[in-house]
């Protein structure tokens, strides 16, 4: 029996190991894939892969002898109307998915920047938004990004497929206009703070330790510390003044709705968020962008930062790391997260 659960540590361990490897190999492959041939600014025509699509498919589903004579007429068509299309108004649309510290406002900055350099007034930017939240300095930061559209004369409309909650509506707020899938949740207008404390365990074991701080509040309740009630109270009040201001941020871009009617952290789905008028329609984004390609020509745009391999290594390894304690985090907090 001992030979038998030696083994058997013995194989978990070196299978544990074998994973790691796997995982590793697979990242760095991964990492050496992307750097070849993906463009640093990339642009997709929407628009035009949709009626290229379509026409095969037309193509495919008519009789044999009438094939090519329709290949002939979309062909003249494609051509007739891309020459026509130079003279529309553009959409340009944007992908930002959130995690946690809102990673993707890097890419996003430079996207708003080239967009406010190059596009027309009549244009348009169409923002597809997938967050739960996360961190209020990062949030605020990619709504900023959102409202210089804004201030440079483009109209913006946030979409929300599937959640924009928190942080996530935090940038869906400061847009022109909302629209959300009818079952994409929205609002979470609140603030949390969690503050895991491990002083009773050193305690326990007797293990002594020292904070040292210039200023009564640089820390109100730490991960080591004894928590006070001062120190209690001091938080509850940051809090306040952080939701204070996302109360006001909402109420600024969006006064139709009662804010304090919303701004309890709950969460809504597209159908009641209309009637509470947390969002402006209820659809998703391909019915809207397909309502548009008949007067629009559709782009879009993603930006991908060129990087050293080493440094895209490092940020691959830190990006999967987040994204699994995300999953864990928003699991113990929500089981439909």
């Amino acid at each position: 029996m001992s030979f038998i659960l030696e083994f058997g540590q013995f194989a978990l361990q070196a299978a544990v190991i074998l994973a790691c490897i796997v995982v590793v190999i697979l990242l760095i492959a991964s990492l050496v894939q992307r750097s070849r041939g993906v463009p640093e600014l990339e642009l997709e025509p929407i628009d035009q892969r949709w009626r290229e699509l379509s026409s095969q498919l037309k193509t495919a589903i008519l009789p044999r002898g009438t094939q090519k004579k329709y290949r002939r007429a979309q062909k003249k068509e494609l051509k007739a109307l891309q020459s026509a299309s130079s003279d529309q108004a553009n959409v340009f649309l944007v992908e930002f998915k959130g995690d946690l510290r809102a990673s993707q406002v890097a890419a996003l900055r430079t996207t708003v920047t080239l967009l406010i350099a190059s596009a027309r007034k009549e244009d348009q930017v169409i923002v597809s938004i997938e967050s739960p939240g996360g961190l209020v300095p990062s949030y605020g930061l990619a709504a900023s990004q959102l409202l210089r559209l804004k201030q440079a004369g483009l109209r913006v409309t946030a979409c929300v497929d599937k959640i924009a909650a928190s942080g996530g509506y935090m940038m869906a707020c400061v847009a022109d206009q909302i629209v959300a899938a009818p079952f994409a949740i929205v609002g979470s207008i609140g603030v949390i703070a969690q503050v895991p404390n491990l002083h009773r365990l050193l305690q326990k074991h007797e293990i002594d330790y020292e904070e040292v701080t210039a200023g009564e509040f640089k820390r109100t309740v730490s991960l080591l510390g004894a928590p006070t009630d001062e120190g209690r109270a001091k938080l509850r009040e940051q809090i306040g003044d952080t939701h204070l201001l996302f109360k006001n941020l909402v109420a600024e871009h969006r006064p139709q709705l009662e804010i304090e009617r919303v701004a309890t952290g709950e969460i809504w789905y597209g159908q009641q968020a209309v009637e509470l008028k947390l969002v402006d329609r209820v659809a998703t984004s391909d019915e809207l962008l397909w309502e548009l390609a008949a007067e629009h020509r559709i782009f879009k745009v993603s930006y991908h930062p060129h990087r050293p391999l080493r440094e895209r290594f490092a940020v691959g390894l830190s990006e999967t790391v987040q994204q699994l304690w995300d999953r864990f985090w928003q699991r113990s907090q929500r089981d439909w997260v």
